[in-house]
């Protein structure tokens, strides 16, 4: 991973998304949601992410289950907090994985980062330190 420049980071202010396509920038938003317990929003995006790569039907079939016992089901190890509706919608999704299976909820996470999350990293010693 190579550190960013300043001028780059201070883009990643106002684009949650140019911030999770840096590797660098990734791994220091992973950081600060790990200070504050709420990394799974992150690795679920990343997770959604790949899971859209995957061409195998098997494969996709495969992770679709991995990501739901993961981030999805009630009581999972790192439950994303999305509603009622939008669980329903991707579990009704999930009984034909499709790279689309994910799409509802993944946008509900990146929403609640871009709006929460975000702005707090941003204010954080984890951001200050890549922009001095």
């Amino acid at each position: 991973l190579h550190r960013p420049s300043p001028e780059e980071a201070l883009q990643w202010r106002d684009s949650l998304e140019k911030l999770l396509q840096n590797p660098y920038g990734l791994a220091s938003f992973r950081s600060f949601l790990r200070s504050e317990f709420s990394e799974e929003n992150a690795e679920f995006w990343v997770a959604c992410e790949d899971y859209k790569k995957t061409k195998s039907p098997v494969k996709m079939a495969e992770k679709a289950k991995k990501i739901y016992e993961e981030f999805i089901q009630t009581e999972a190890p790192k439950e994303v907090n999305i509603d009622h509706f939008t669980k329903a919608v991707t579990i009704k999704n999930l009984v034909e994985p499709s790279p689309t299976s994910f799409d509802m909820a993944q946008k509900r996470i990146f929403a609640l980062m871009e709006k929460d999350s975000l702005p707090r990293f941003v204010r954080s010693e984890f951001y200050h330190e890549l922009i001095k």
